[in-house]
Parts: structure tokens; sequence; C-alpha cells
């Protein structure tokens, strides 16, 4: 399997399109899975309304419960595009989604104080819960909140990824902008 990139694919504009999405309503993990709907949708394997049915319910580390930060889970989302293991019987690739996984997990602590959970990465008390009700997006919550950067630096982490791995694959075949 090959997934092309657009043309005019770069890593910060995938950045600043999750922060944008993120401050457009959506959560943490529709805004950077949303950032690649138009790849996803150019090689036919998901749309954009999918992503964003998909990502619902991972905002907040997980339905606001605060847990693993939403941003990292559409990280997780995009490895299985990336290097899919949807065949249980072949277990190297499941090994190597996992490596991916754990790769962006360590690139994700080393940007973000060590740490994929959401309390953690907004200071908040593990004793305090909150109800399901989403908070309000003023603009006192985008500047009290880290999210945005948060958000952008977990799609750069997946835009790098896919231009690696498209320069991979151009040094071993003659097609161009092309990963996996």
């Amino acid at each position: 399997m090959k997934m092309i990139l657009p043309k005019d694919f770069s890593v910060e504009d995938r950045k600043r399109m999750a922060a944008d999405l993120f401050r457009k309503g959506y959560n943490c993990c529709q805004s950077v899975l949303l950032a690649f709907a138009d790849v996803l949708e150019l090689n036919k394997l998901a749309s954009a309304k999918v992503l964003a049915v998909i990502g619902s319910g991972f905002g907040g580390g997980m339905a606001r419960m605060r847990e693993v930060c939403g941003s990292f889970s559409a990280t997780v989302c995009l490895s299985g595009f990336i290097s899919p293991a949807n065949d249980p019987d072949v277990k190297d690739a499941r090994k190597n989604n996992y490596a991916l996984v754990q790769e962006f997990a360590r690139e994700f602590k080393e940007l973000n104080g060590g740490s994929i959970i959401c309390r953690e990465l907004l200071g908040l008390d593990r004793r305090v819960t909150e109800g399901p009700e989403p908070s309000a997006r003023t603009e006192e919550f985008y500047r009290k909140r880290p999210c945005s950067g948060i958000i952008a630096e977990a799609a750069g982490i997946v835009a790098r990824k896919m231009i690696e791995l498209s320069e991979t694959d151009k040094e071993s075949e003659e097609s161009d902008c092309y990963f996996f």
C-alpha cells in the first residue's frame, strides 16, 4: 500500500491547521485528525466526517476524564493509517504499528514535559472530576489552556513522520509524494 501526500504538504501548515480547527470548536483529537483529512480522503481511506465522528469521544483526555490527551490519541489513530495492523495474523504489522506509537509517545513527551496525560499537561488536580459538559470556548479559555500548542505539536509529530516516510520511499523508488 502506498499513500499519496499533497504536493503542498508541510509540517507548519498541518500544525496551523490543527490549532485553527481547535479554535473553531473541534476537540483536541478531532483537530489533529482533521488536519490530515485531505491526505486520508486523497487516498480513499477516510472522510473528514468519519474522522470527526471517530475523534468525538477523545476530547478532554477521553470525554473530559483528563486521562490520555486527545491530541496524542489522534496520533495513535493516525498511526493505523501510516503503519496499518489490521490483520491479526500479521504480527510484524502489529509490532511495526506499536513501534510507531511508542515513537510518537516519546516525541510527544519530549515536547510536553514528559507526559501524555491530559490532567498533567493542564496541571489539574487528579482528585477533581469534571462532568461531560464541554468548557465554553472563550478567549479566556484559549489564554489559560496550553491545548492549542499541544495540538499543533501532535500534528507536527505526524506530519514529520509522513514526510520522513515519503522521503525514504523516494529514495527506494522513483515515485514521488508517497509514504508507507
